[in-house]
């Protein structure tokens, strides 16, 4: 059985009170880990009292947190607003500050939390997913949702290696949910341009590692313009460049965190996957994923912190 980890008390407030005046209610919040993953059980109320009590989940430090409601209402606070939440939902917040709950009547959940800086995940996908209530019976969102209920039933407790590859699987269905959100944002998109779209994604991915690899290229192969390639990849809500750089730098993302008694240099790593300057390639990094390929090869490879290493 997963080992529990002590997690501290949740500190309860009255809604729009000070913390210095908090009145304790009957609430609990019980925890283990997978890798970076923090799995957080919480039960709280019901409260004696007509109006609601906060929880908070997650204390300071640059984190994201899943909130996966199983009973009773309540609302994840995030940047002076409320985002509803219900069973059937579930919500992201990518924060550096504590991750609050209110709760008005009896209510259980699972709250999931990764560090920043373990997650790999890139800021632009954490944007479109912070702050919005996801349905867990359709599409993409109910893949997340499932998985991560399964993650925090107990169980037998895998090896660490296995425990960050677990997290890591959930962290890369949420950067699929980003992209079906924002996909979805564009608009509905006809089946043959799909079928036109997966072709290309997949002509451009087995050519990742040719530096070469640009839009004339990719549009004279198959045999349509320039200009009609971008309008494809505008039903994807991100240029063509801008989505082979993303591939690339997840690829490379992966080379550096897997475990080897012989790590590769950032720089062989980045020339492997199509980037001409290493010092390119680390700003890009750094701008996408928070922290340095360098920093994010250590982190990785810091058995202390068993950081998500997806694929």
């Amino acid at each position: 059985m997963p080992v529990l980890a002590p997690v501290p008390v949740p500190v309860l407030v009255p809604s729009g009170h000070a913390p210095s005046g908090h009145v304790p209610f009957a609430a609990s919040i019980a925890g283990h880990r997978l890798g970076p993953l923090r799995v957080s059980s919480i039960v709280a109320g019901p409260w004696p009292a007509a109006h609601g009590r906060s929880v908070v989940l997650c204390g300071r430090g640059d984190h994201i947190t899943l909130v996966l409601p199983r009973h009773g209402t309540a609302a994840l606070l995030l940047d002076g607003h409320g985002v509803p939440l219900r069973p059937g939902e579930f919500a992201v917040a990518r924060t550096g500050r504590p991750v609050v709950l209110e709760v008005s009547e009896a209510f259980s959940g699972t709250a999931f939390h990764w560090p920043r800086a373990a997650a790999g995940v890139a800021e632009e996908d954490l944007r479109e997913l912070s702050g919005t209530a996801f349905r867990s019976d359709t599409g993409t969102a109910a893949l997340v949702a499932a998985y991560l209920d399964r993650l925090a039933r107990p169980g037998v407790a895998p090896e660490p290696q296995v425990a960050a590859r677990l997290a890591g699987t959930a962290l890369d269905l949420l950067t699929v949910l980003a992209h079906e959100h924002r996909r979805r944002a564009a608009g509905p998109v006809p089946e043959e341009v799909l079928a036109t779209i997966a072709r290309t994604k997949e002509y451009i991915l087995r050519r990742l590692p040719d530096p070469g690899l640009s839009p004339e290229g990719i549009a004279a192969a198959h045999h349509f313009s320039v200009r009609y390639l971008h309008k494809l990849f505008q039903y994807e809500g991100v240029t063509v460049g801008r989505w082979i750089q993303r591939r690339r730098l997840e690829m490379c993302r992966r080379d550096l965190a897997r475990p080897s008694a012989r790590p590769a240099t950032v720089a062989a790593v980045a020339g492997r996957w199509g980037f001409v300057s290493t010092s390119h390639f680390s700003r890009v990094f750094r701008t996408t994923y928070g922290l340095t390929p360098r920093a994010w090869q250590s982190t990785a490879h810091d058995p202390a912190t068993h950081p998500a290493l997806p694929g």
